[in-house]
């Protein structure tokens, strides 16, 4: 897997300040993307072991609340390979650390078993980690710039935990 930036002291991208990885790689290419030229699966630098390291440093001090980890598309399948064994070092090593994933698939689509573009033997992993995600592609004509953390009305932010135990969504009250 490819990355495209690093943002440390992020607040854009989730609740209090974080890290935020951008990955590369994306295949929904919504019209008015932010971020492009994250499309392209070979842009940017490897992630590697040193990267890993780096941005576990950066989420070391109190003041950081997590990670949050977007794009590109995380959850592509190949994306969720490099993803799931870091997501695990992330929670082992600093557990008062939440985790957001930004996504163009929705929840539905994560769960489905059959959906062979953004479900695999990771998915379930990666979901059972994360604490938020907010889901759905960019819609450009549903775009709206006074939304908490989204950029569009149709995508939501997800209580991953409480809708894991509750088995239905959860929605954040920052979709409000």
């Amino acid at each position: 897997m490819n990355y495209a930036e690093i943002k440390t002291t992020d607040i854009a991208n989730g609740v209090g300040i974080r890290t935020s990885l951008f990955v590369s790689g994306c295949t929904h290419h919504c019209k008015g993307c932010f971020n492009e030229e994250t499309w392209d699966f070979n842009f940017g630098k490897p992630f590697t072991k040193e990267v890993e390291d780096e941005i576990i440093e950066s989420l070391r001090p109190d003041f950081v609340k997590g990670l949050t980890i977007l794009g590109g598309e995380p959850m592509e399948v190949v994306n969720q390979k490099a993803l799931r064994p870091f997501i695990e070092r992330v929670k082992n090593e600093l557990h008062d650390k939440n985790i957001w994933i930004y996504s163009g698939y929705v929840w539905e689509e994560l769960n489905d078993k059959n959906n062979k573009r953004c479900h695999s033997e990771d998915t379930e992993a990666i979901l059972s980690m994360i604490d938020t995600l907010v889901d759905g592609e960019f819609v450009i004509d549903l775009k709206n710039i006074s939304l908490k953390f989204r950029g569009s009305s149709n995508q939501r932010i997800i209580k991953v935990q409480d809708t894991l135990k509750e088995g239905k969504i959860v929605l954040s009250e920052l979709n409000n």
